[in-house]
């Protein structure tokens, strides 16, 4: 579970634009409102609380407290040049952050389950805001935009692997984004894999 992932044939100097989650940062964005703060940082680049606010539709004071927890956790800096008087801009620290369960210790298990619910919450929040928006899309867009469902029948090692392929392409594309194209826009390209909701024995798992 990832809310961003690289894929291990990622050259060095791309993997080390971005931050493996220890159990802090977990903590820091077990929070669907922080999540969203910092994508959009990183899809938008550097904003002010305020800016951040009227995006997300939250009211400032909630925009601030959100950006201060993101900075105590090193997960986004302050552009001091860039502010003037009581206005500050941020900036994200890194690409994306990347949380693989399948190797975190046990100890970090429950913050990665917290995050990775709340991972879930930020998605559908950005989904909604998606939909507000595909009434008004432009043609070329509403027409390149894809909305999907796909329900397979798969073991976990069997998703394992679609993951495994899915991050291939989406690893091949962003090596390719220096070449591209002047229309090219920040896309959100969401991946979600998980069984069918009643079709799995809850509480299974790691207590």
């Amino acid at each position: 579970m990832t809310s961003s992932s690289t894929t291990p044939d990622e050259p060095a100097e791309e993997r080390e634009r971005d931050v493996r989650l220890d159990t802090a940062r977990l903590r820091v964005l077990a929070h669907p409102v922080r999540l969203n703060v910092l994508t959009l940082l990183r899809q938008r680049g550097p904003a002010t609380a305020t800016r951040i606010a009227d995006e997300l539709g939250i009211n400032p004071g909630s925009a601030s407290y959100h950006l201060r927890r993101l900075a105590a956790g090193g997960l986004i800096v302050e552009e001091p040049d860039r502010g003037t008087g009581r206005e500050r801009w941020w900036r994200s620290a890194h690409r994306q952050s990347i949380h693989d369960p399948a190797t975190e210790p046990v100890e970090q298990s429950e913050a990665g389950r917290a995050y990775a619910q709340a991972v879930v919450l930020a998605c559908v929040d950005r989904l909604q805001r998606a939909a507000q928006e595909v009434p008004l899309l432009p043609a070329e867009w509403y027409e390149a935009s894809t909305f999907g469902d796909f329900v397979l029948r798969l073991s976990p090692a069997d998703v394992e692997r679609v993951r495994a392929e899915i991050f291939e392409v989406i690893s091949r594309h962003r090596r390719a984004e220096v070449e591209a194209s002047p229309a090219a826009v920040p896309v959100s390209l969401q991946v979600q894999a998980f069984p069918v909701p009643g079709t799995v024995e809850l509480g299974a798992g790691d207590t």
